[in-house]
């Protein structure tokens, strides 16, 4: 019995392993590409140097290669981590144990994905931004704003994960049937537009932190102390700068994302019925 319940297990994992590949790589590739220009006038508008100095509404497709290339590996290392603790812990705690483990385990996979994720986004903010490096192989400018990607990204996550689980837990109760993929991205945009809006500050002081001069001081990148200069130079508005096309680009992000994700799930498990 052990042995079996063993097997079942790690087929399971296998599973969530393949998905999690094809559906998460799909789901980051195509959101990414498609929502590129939002992404690029949200950062223009959070940079120091200004919105127009940065390029304006031109060369909106600036910094999109490595995020051709980086989009896939980071949404399938996220919902691989995502969905295997998932997969592994659900089955041995209560339900009413579901809305923390879902904010560990966003938690979690977002700490993962953004070994990928912030080299990608420091190449890409600063090509949108106008800003070139002659020596942008520099693994500590590569890895500048991990921490405060991380701080920016979990408390999102934290929210928009267990809000589109919850969302889509109550709407299949109410219609007393398995929810639909198009369904799924309707929580998926609610959930995402909400954790865009709270968390614009934390993603301000981001994309300061990654534009930053290469000579600035490391006690300069500290996020309390980045958004503590932002208040100071810009007031309150400067701390939700971008706040029109963040939230539009999550929100439609999050309809494309958790759509194309439970399709491309979908069509996995049709291609491979072996990981229903």
């Amino acid at each position: 019995m052990i042995k079996d319940e063993g097997q079942k297990e790690g087929t399971s994992l296998r599973n969530v392993l393949v998905t999690s590949l094809i559906a998460g790589g799909a789901a980051g590739t195509f959101v990414d590409i498609a929502l590129f220009p939002l992404d690029t006038l949200k950062t223009r508008l959070q940079s120091a140097q200004g919105f127009l100095k940065t390029g304006g509404f031109t060369g909106l497709y600036k910094g999109i290669c490595p995020v051709i290339v980086g989009s896939a590996p980071t949404a399938a290392l996220f919902f691989l981590t995502y969905e295997e603790i998932k997969t592994v812990m659900q089955p041995r705690i209560s339900a009413d144990y579901y809305t923390p483990l879902h904010m560990g385990a966003a938690a979690m996979g977002e700490m993962v994905a953004c070994l990928i994720r912030v080299p990608v986004e420091v190449t890409k903010q600063r090509r949108q931004a106008l800003i070139y490096d002659k020596k942008l192989l520099d693994l500590k400018l590569l890895y500048r704003g991990y921490w405060s990607t991380v701080l920016r990204d979990t408390p999102f996550s934290i929210v928009q994960f267990p809000l589109w689980e919850y969302l889509k837990k109550t709407y299949s109760l109410y219609a007393e049937r398995e929810i639909y993929p198009v369904e799924s991205a309707i929580c998926g945009a609610i959930a995402g537009g909400v954790s865009a809006a709270v968390t614009t500050p934390l993603d301000v002081a981001k994309t300061r932190i990654m534009l930053a001069n290469r000579t600035s001081l490391s006690s300069e990148l500290k996020m309390f102390n980045v958004l503590h200069g932002v208040y100071l130079q810009n007031g309150f508005y400067g701390l939700f700068a971008g706040f029109g096309p963040r939230v539009m680009w999550i929100t439609l992000g999050g309809f494309i994302f958790f759509g194309v994700y439970e399709e491309a799930k979908a069509l996995t498990h049709t291609i491979f019925p072996m990981l229903k």
